[in-house]
């Protein structure tokens, strides 16, 4: 079925003497065939091979590899079983799988086990098999050709449940997952059942998922251990590994929450179709997570269900490595290729895989090698593309069927005995079947993988629907201030130009104003005195990409000596993580939002290094963040932080599209709320699907962080955050303006000679971020601080209709325009021009002043860039530029 059985097939028949001669006659490629065979198999012979081996020596051991077809080598590794391991750089974990492999009779099986194990493959058949005589039209992307699947994870389980583990968090694709549900997770049957009831009614919260896509938490007794074991199946997508780093950051969480250091209690499965496993590159990036120091989860054990094809793919055309596991090896993973014909082969395999994880804490494949008996899915005929093989598929017999025949051939069951577990099943299922008629609603909150007990009351919602102020004393924000201000370890020595940082911050804590980076620290440094656990990640994070963060700091004199002073603000504080990341945006934002799931009492951030690199992370926004709580009913509150702004620096970096964030919001830009509703704004928030704001002032900045924790509920938050801003003059806030009564201003209204004389304005200005500061000096170089009014809007999502209304009925005679730098046909014009004539009714055109639309985000020529943004000056300001236009 794979390389390894095909040589030693074909060179089986051979004497000896005839072994000799065609080695003398073909030398070479003889000697390179035992190679390859014990590069992959590694027979006894492995200290020579590794030391140098002669020729003749080579010749020697495989014409006695030949003679003897018994021996425990030929018995352990040209059997039904191949493993990789020889490229591992451990002599002891090498050493160890030999032991698995190499001792005589390691691989017999009592016959309760055997019982066991035909009990379990009955459950994964049967459920298969009652699926389809119940709904053959409908697709359900069943197990069949790898019902063997079923009993591997129940094995796995049941050895980590021996060695102490009692959560394992799963991820997997489609295939086989109503099964896994069923027979692995223990979801009630009638909750399945009645998903293929096409009357069945949508919940009533958010549009719900296609069954094969949902997932699971439960927590029973393993009857096997008699221990307490609770089983999570993440919820996923059709995009197949995009759960994998997920999975991660969650087991991640868990083992941070319970204080499991060493992965010795929590620990993760994930389930890998062949060719998606080869294909997608989020495999790599999740293996390159493995072992890094706050990314482990101290070893995953990956299952492959190899169909040894894609959808209608061969292998052949899916990948250039000879196994589609090939990418495990750079993580020193070893790989054990199964022959899923053989449940005994398969069941050995897993409790090795499960030992190994135990022992090592590494990860580890199992390549699960079958086949699938129907197409891609149920409705799909497989004979259009794969002729041949699906010939082959339809003789061959059902492993059920093959396995049940052998153990009454050893008389460990009798032919009743099977029947009798057959009828059994089938009745539990027909039962259940009967129970799920009753079932009207599909309720996706019972398949909730993440279930936080006690944030919400006990139906769900909200405990309550306000929000606290977000202000501080100014005791705390002075001790936090005083702390990101020094260096709270003895002998610990700083770089010169960081000593002038924290002397300037220190400067400004005496001065009651906070730039960017303090406004951040004393948002963090204050949730961690009410016990919030922060852990920001991301690449470079720690000292920021534009220097001015500096959570990390380094010892100039002792090698990988550091200080985080965030860790030093109170006696009995929640710990702050920050770790710089691999050079990952798709693993890494995967990883963060599963371990964002795992615990409300927790803000998760993911920066970008520049805002447009969250476009290779487009999967986990598109299918995870953005639509979660509609489709899993799975509240979050990942905090995205993306640099923005157009700095003249060129296409790259400037832009972190929040045109795309914008247009997947779902509100409605044609409808005006009901603003005298009370709690207007919460009401918005717990309604939107994420929150996107732009903030302009360090104070706003520090507002909605500290908001994120403390609303009754959690959303995701999109930050676009300032680059020039973070060094700018002007870009400072005063204490005042965080102090305990203060919020989060949702809008910022202007507050110079305009509002004083509202009458007398011609023009209302709204804009967002960093193009503010550019729109108030060329207003004061123009002298017409009297004449246009500039409003801010921080929150653009959900929208602050109640607060903009009060803008321009204060200005009843001006004309109104958004501003912005980005491109017309990008940035917040065509997300914001609809929602603003909403809210007046449509009495008032919007004006658009900014950049024409591009191609590009920006202009890679400074002397251009400069142009543009003198252009969109002089129109924002040229009082009848759009008097032709009316």
């Amino acid at each position: 079925m794979f390389h390894l059985r095909t040589c030693a097939a074909k060179l089986r028949p051979l004497t000896a003497s005839q072994t000799v001669k065609t080695f003398s006659q073909n030398r070479p490629a003889a000697a390179r065939t035992f190679q390859q065979i014990r590069c992959y198999s590694a027979p006894v012979a492995a200290e020579p091979f590794l030391s140098g081996t002669s020729s003749n020596y080579v010749e020697e051991m495989y014409c006695a590899w030949l003679e003897n077809p018994k021996s425990v080598h030929k018995m352990a590794y040209c059997q039904h079983i191949g493993v990789e391991f020889m490229f591992i750089n451990d002599l002891e974990q090498c050493q160890w799988i030999r032991q698995k492999f190499e001792t005589p009779g390691i691989m017999q099986f009592t016959n309760e086990e055997k019982r066991t194990l035909l009990a379990r493959l009955v459950r994964s058949t049967r459920f298969e098999e009652f699926l389809q005589r119940k709904w053959s039209s409908e697709k359900r992307f069943g197990l069949e050709g790898c019902e063997v699947l079923i009993p591997a994870l129940k094995t796995i389980i049941d050895k980590s449940s021996e060695n102490g583990v009692d959560y394992v968090i799963m991820g997997m694709p489609h295939r086989g997952r109503l099964n896994v549900l069923a027979n692995v997770i223990r979801k009630e049957l009638e909750q399945i059942f009645c998903q293929f009831d096409s009357k069945l009614e949508a919940a009533d919260e958010g549009s719900g998922d296609v069954k094969y896509h949902l997932g699971m938490y439960h927590r029973r007794i393993n009857r096997v251990t008699d221990r307490n074991i609770t089983l999570s199946l993440v919820a996923n997508p059709s995009h197949l590994e995009a759960a994998d780093p997920v999975v991660m950051g969650k087991t991640k969480a868990e083992q941070f929450y319970c204080g499991d250091t060493e992965g010795k209690k929590v620990m993760s499965i994930l389930l890998h179709g062949d060719a998606a496993f080869a294909g997608q590159g989020i495999v790599y990036e999740t293996f390159h997570l493995s072992d890094l120091p706050s990314y482990t989860t101290h070893g995953t054990v990956h299952v492959v269900v190899n169909n040894q094809i894609g959808f209608t793919t061969d292998p052949r055309m899916a990948r250039s490595s000879p196994y589609p596991t090939d990418v495990a090896r750079v993580v020193n993973a070893p790989i054990f290729h199964v022959n899923s014909d053989d449940p005994e082969a398969v069941m050995y395999v897993c409790k090795v895989a499960a030992e190994w994880r135990s022992t090592f804490h590494k990860d580890v494949v199992v390549d699960l090698v079958c086949y699938r008996r129907n197409g891609h899915n149920e409705m799909d005929e497989p004979m259009f593309t794969q002729p041949l093989m699906y010939k082959q598929i339809r003789k061959q017999k059902p492993v059920l069927q093959k396995y049940a025949e052998l153990l009454v051939s050893q008389g460990v069951v009798n032919q009743p005995e099977y029947e009798e577990e057959i009828s059994k099943y089938d009745k539990i299922c027909e039962e259940a079947f009967a129970r799920s008629k009753d079932e009207k609603i599909l309720h996706i909150k019972h398949w909730l993988d993440s279930p936080w007990p006690g944030f919400f009351t006990l139906d769900g919602q909200p405990r309550s629907m306000s929000c606290p102020s977000t202000g501080l004393t100014e005791d705390i924000l002075t001790h936090i201030g005083n702390v990101a201000s020094s260096v709270p370890v003895e002998n610990f020595t700083i770089h010169g130009g960081l000593s002038r940082i924290l002397k300037t911050r220190g400067e400004m804590v005496k001065n009651r104003t906070v730039d960017w980076a303090l406004a951040e620290y004393m948002a963090f440094g204050s949730l961690l005195k009410e016990g919030i656990h922060i852990r920001l990640s991301g690449q470079d994070v720690e000292r920021g990409t534009f220097s001015h963060r500096h959570h990390v700091l380094h010892d100039q004199n002792v090698d990988k000596r550091t200080c985080i002073p965030m860790n030093h603000l109170w006696p009995n504080q929640a710990p702050y993580t920050v770790c710089n990341s691999s050079l990952s945006e798709y693993g890494v934002l995967g990883f963060e939002l599963g371990f964002a799931m795992a615990s409300p009492n927790a803000l998760v951030l993911w920066e970008a290094q520049f805002g447009d690199f969250h476009n290779t992370a487009q999967c986990i926004i598109d299918q995870f963040i953005c639509p979660g709580q509609a489709k899993w009913v799975r509240q979050n509150g990942i905090v995205l932080l993306l640099p923005h702004g157009m700095e003249g620096m060129g296409p790259e970096h400037s832009s972190a599209r929040p045109e795309r964030f914008l247009q997947m919001c779902n509100d409605d830009p044609d409808v005006l709320p009901d603003l005298k509703e009370a709690n207007f704004d919460i009401n918005q928030l717990y309604d939107c699907n994420w929150v996107v704001v732009n903030c302009s002032t360090p104070g706003n900045f520090f507002h909605v962080l500290r908001r994120q924790i403390l609303l009754p509920f959690r959303k995701p938050l999109i930050i676009f955050t300032p680059k020039s801003l973070l060094r700018h003059p002007e870009a400072r806030s005063s204490f005042d303006e965080m102090l305990p009564g203060t919020h989060f201003q949702r809008v910022i209204p202007e507050d110079g000679p305009a509002a004083q004389n509202p009458e007398n304005v011609k023009r209302l200005l709204f804009c967002t971020g960093k193009v503010y500061y550019d729109l108030t000096r060329e207003r004061k170089a123009r002298d017409m601080v009297g004449q246009v009014a500039i409003t801010r809007i921080e929150q653009l999502s959900p929208f602050p209709f109640d607060l903009l209304l009060k803008e321009v009925q204060k200005y009843p005679n001006a004309e109104l325009a958004w501003c912005q730098e980005e491109h017309k046909n990008q940035g917040y014009y065509d997300y914001v021009k609809p929602r603003l004539r909403t809210t007046i009714s449509r009495a008032k055109p919007v004006w658009y002043a900014g950049r024409d639309p591009a191609a590009a985000p920006a202009t890679g020529n400074k002397k251009t860039h400069l142009t543009e943004l003198q252009r969109l000056l002089d129109t924002a300001f040229d009082l009848d530029v759009f008097k032709n236009f009316s």
